[in-house]
């Protein structure tokens, strides 16, 4: 699902959850679909990081069963983007990439020797059999995932090879509001977290949406591997702009029934700044935005070197 600029991005800026009841039929999972091999960013980085750094995406507390969350997922997927998923007895087919893996976690080519992503069939072999299936339906959509238990208002397990600038293996089995607390500004979320779990672990969809402006362009933005160089001191205008990249996040949750769990999604999309804010009224919106940010928050998000030459950058591309 597309970013929905105007509901995301707001002026005074706040830290909050901004949740909002998902529309019927409104779908939650972007297919892995690209005219062109090249084109396919949220694949390839995938793939790059489940081979290189499968550890630190997908995590587990031990003795938790992801079992119901995993196949109400897979059911989900199935019904909403068949042409992407497909559950066919005891196996889970993901036709874009041209693999199948069963119930023991074997793994099938579904037309050998024309397989359009045969890296996806060494990526799988690569992980231990018990991964496999939540790598099929991660390479198979944009999409990261993860759990949210409301019994106890943890995230008991992830999928998350995309993450944004947080380690998925420091914050599994952790409590939602422990999660949230290097969060600047936080107290809207962490002081409602056990209210927020039981939400939408409940039987309604709910969405909300996310931004920053990063300085690399990168989908994959795990703390240990960003490129620690600031933010360059000596540019400004529309060169500084063209070492900026418009990050945001559409954020979903799948309910699992009779669990009082979800599935949370998160899809990251970047962009170059100048061409997400081509519009002059987009770029007033953020504007406004980053000129009520907190230093708390500018800190946290790593802009407060660089907010006034933004600011300068965004006032002139909305005309002001």
């Amino acid at each position: 699902m597309p970013f929905d600029f105007d509901a995301a991005v707001s002026a005074p800026f706040r830290m909050q959850p901004g949740l909002r009841r998902l529309a019927d039929g409104a779908p939650q999972l972007t297919p892995n679909i690209a005219p062109e091999r090249g084109t396919a960013v949220h694949l390839r980085e995938k793939l790059a990081v489940l081979q290189a750094f499968p550890a630190q995406a997908l995590c587990v507390r031990a003795g938790f069963d992801a079992t119901p969350a995993l196949e109400a997922l897979a059911r989900h997927a199935a019904t909403e983007q068949p042409a992407a998923f497909a559950i066919e007895a005891s196996r889970w087919l993901a036709p874009i990439l041209g693999w199948a893996v069963d119930s023991a976690g074997g793994v099938q080519e579904l037309a050998p020797g024309r397989t359009p992503w045969p890296e996806a069939g060494d990526c799988l072999h690569t992980l231990t059999p018990a991964w496999r299936r939540t790598a099929l339906l991660s390479l198979a959509f944009a999409e990261d995932f993860a759990v949210i238990d409301g019994s106890d208002a943890t995230i008991p397990w992830l999928a998350v090879a995309l993450p944004s600038h947080w380690a998925p293996e420091h914050k599994v089995g952790r409590p939602f509001a422990e999660v949230h607390a290097p969060v600047a500004d936080n107290r809207l979320i962490t002081g409602a977290a056990a209210h927020l779990a039981r939400l939408v672990t409940g039987a309604e969809r709910w969405e909300r949406f996310v931004w920053t402006i990063a300085r690399h362009p990168r989908l994959h933005a795990h703390p240990e591997r960003v490129d620690p160089t600031p933010w360059p001191s000596d540019i400004a205008g529309d060169a500084l702009a063209a070492r900026a990249w418009w990050r945001t996040e559409h954020q979903s949750f799948i309910p699992v029934p009779g669990h009082a769990q979800a599935m949370f999604t998160i899809h990251v999309e970047v962009q170059p700044l100048a061409l997400a804010l081509a519009d002059p009224a987009r770029a007033a919106h953020v504007h406004a935005a980053l000129a009520s940010m907190s230093p708390a928050v500018l800190a946290y998000r790593g802009l407060d070197a660089v907010r006034e030459r933004l600011l300068q950058w965004l006032a002139a591309r909305a005309g002001a």
